[in-house]
Formats: C-alpha cells, sequence, structure tokens
C-alpha cells in the first residue's frame, strides 16, 4: 500500500472510530448559527437533541423538525436545520424515544403517539429557551414525520405554522400503493399485530428489518441504496448518529393503519406543503389531501421533477424547498 492509500485508509478508519464513540455535550459555534448538544424530558424519557441558534439576541421564530421512518436527527434533520438556522430562525432536532441517542424501551418502536408527544415536549422545550419568540413555534415534518407533525398541529395550539415536505402520508390509498393490494397490507398488518400480542404476553421482541429483504419495511432498491452506508457503517460514509436497519414488527400496525386523511380535515394551522413529482406517496395523494385542508392559509409549492430522496440530501432540492419554508416560518415577523 503506498503511502497515500495509506494515509487515506487512516483518515477514514479514524473518522469511522471518532464517529462510534459517545459524543460529549458540546457547543460549536459558526459565524452562521450556534449548534448546541441538549437534553430534555418527554413523559418518562429523556430525548437527545441539538438546538440550532442564529446569530444575535432575537426572539427568533422556533421549529421543531421530525424527519421520516425510524429516522435519527443525523439524517435529513440535520440538513434542513443548517439551513433554516442560516435564515434566522431557532431549530430543534432530536432523536424521538426508542430511537438513537434518547431513551425509551422497546428499542425501534415506531409509536406515533409518542412521536406527536415528543413533538410537544420539543415545543416546550424550545418556548423555555432565551431569544425564541414563544408566539413562534413551528413544526417541520419530512417524509413519514409530516403525519405526526400534522398530528400534533390539530391537537396542539401552540402551534403557530406546520410545514410538511415529501410526505409519506399514512392513508390506506398510500398503504395499497405502497403494498399492492388489500391482501398484502393485510398480511402486514396480520403479522404486526402478532408481534405486539407476544410482546405484550412475553415481553419477547420481534424485529424486521427497514431495507434489505422482501420481509422488509422498505422493499424498494433505490431506497436501500440510499439507506446502505447508513447500514453498513461505511467508513467512507463518516457514519454518525444511531441509525439502525432494524424495526419492531409490530410497528407496522402503526404505520399502515394510520388515517392521516382524516386528521387533514380538521388542520387549520398555517400549513405549506412542499412535494415532487416522484416523492413519496406519488404526485396525486399529496394533492388531495391538500384539496382536504380547511385551513385559510395555506400553500402548495411543488418541486418538479423532485424524487423522495433528493428532500433528504440533495443541496439544489432542499434549498428549493428552504426558500418557502422560511418564509413561511417567519410569516409576520
Amino acid at each position: 500500500m503506498d503511502v497515500t492509500r495509506r494515509m487515506f485508509a487512516g483518515l477514514i478508519t479514524g473518522s469511522a472510530v471518532a464517529a462510534s464513540l459517545p459524543a460529549a455535550a458540546q457547543t460549536t459555534a459558526s459565524p452562521m448559527y450556534e449548534v448546541r448538544d441538549v437534553t430534555f424530558p418527554s413523559s418518562a424519557e429523556t430525548l437527545a437533541g441539538k438546538l440550532f441558534m442564529p446569530p444575535g439576541e432575537g426572539p427568533f421564530p422556533a421549529v421543531a423538525v421530525v424527519g421520516p421512518v425510524a429516522f435519527v436527527k443525523e439524517q435529513s434533520p440535520v440538513q434542513y436545520a443548517t439551513r433554516l438556522a442560516r435564515q434566522g430562525l431557532a431549530v430543534l432536532i432530536f432523536d424521538p424515544r426508542y430511537h438513537g441517542a434518547s431513551s425509551g424501551e422497546p428499542r425501534r418502536f415506531e409509536s406515533g403517539e409518542a412521536k406527536i408527544e415528543d413533538i410537544g415536549a420539543a415545543l416546550t422545550f424550545l418556548s423555555a429557551q432565551d431569544g425564541v419568540a414563544q408566539d413562534k413555534l413551528g413544526v417541520l415534518g419530512i417524509c413519514q414525520g409530516v403525519n405526526w407533525a400534522i398530528e400534533a398541529a390539530v391537537r396542539d395550539r401552540r402551534v403557530s405554522a406546520l410545514g410538511i415536505v415529501a410526505g409519506h402520508y399514512l392513508t390506506p390509498a398510500t398503504a395499497t400503493l405502497y403494498l399492492g393490494d388489500d391482501q398484502a397490507i393485510a398480511a402486514r398488518m396480520e403479522r404486526a399485530a402478532e408481534a405486539r400480542a407476544v410482546y405484550e404476553k412475553s415481553g419477547e421482541i420481534r424485529y424486521i428489518p427497514i431495507i434489505g429483504s422482501d420481509e422488509a419495511l422498505l422493499t424498494a432498491e433505490l431506497i436501500a441504496q440510499w439507506y446502505a452506508p447508513w447500514d453498513n457503517r461505511a467508513p467512507w460514509f463518516a457514519y454518525r448518529g444511531g441509525w439502525e436497519n432494524r424495526i419492531t414488527a409490530m410497528s407496522e400496525e402503526v404505520i399502515w393503519g394510520w388515517k392521516i386523511n382524516e386528521t387533514v380535515t380538521r388542520l387549520q394551522t398555517p400549513v405549506l406543503m412542499v412535494h415532487g413529482d416522484k416523492a413519496a406517496s406519488g404526485p396525486m395523494i399529496p394533492r388531495q389531501l391538500f384539496d382536504t385542508i380547511p385551513a385559510a392559509d395555506k400553500a402548495l409549492h411543488w418541486i418538479k421533477g423532485a424524487n423522495q430522496l433528493q428532500f433528504y440530501e440533495d443541496p439544489l432540492v432542499i434549498d428549493a424547498a428552504l426558500t418557502p419554508l422560511a418564509a413561511h416560518f417567519k410569516k409576520g415577523q
């Protein structure tokens, strides 16, 4: 191995080792924003997050971000947080309970109700921070996070603005789109219900992979390719966060059984929906849901040609989404 190759191997291996170590509480700063490692309570659990604060004294509008299914904060949420902070917003990203660096058992359980509670806890934490405008608390949902963001906005009057990006909207139509037919949906729901019954009776936790098999939660090859570096913790990728390629089997009962199409008919919070031609839920379901939202202040921003994974980390697509999102969250400032 020549010197250049040895140096490169050492660099990427060192990055991987460093990424595997527990993160120390710290504050980092740039001319554009300050980042603080934070923890805060949600019910009986402790959530780990990062708070992004713009320079200056504020008060700043604030946004809590909730990401895709089984996400950790180091994935798409951080991409939106840095950009929103540059636009003058305080932003909180966090690992929901059961995931990443946050507490909660069973690990990797997707609970819609728990995530909705966690969003409320995030808003409580934000409202207690110096420099945050308590009357301007927003919620941003990405992919499957749109469902819990919508539910939080309907239930919690503190939410003054809602942003929903590239939504994997949990509706019966979406379940059919992803799984194929009623028989396939029923099979997934039956497996999940059985896993829940086993857990409730014995404490045994059954898991399925998120990607990588026909039994996985997400079976599309393109999605598997995107998550692969998170799964194998590739050294070149400088793996960070606590993402694991597994989810409790009983989680699918929540995922495929939720009906956000019913909740959106009660949404009165000012809302901006951002979507693309090839994003999750397809092009029709989001438009149909948008039409049923009764909020007087609502807008749909369409990014032509954008696919789902571009909304996770493509800087051009994210920047195109951020311009209207920042204006939406700062409205009336």
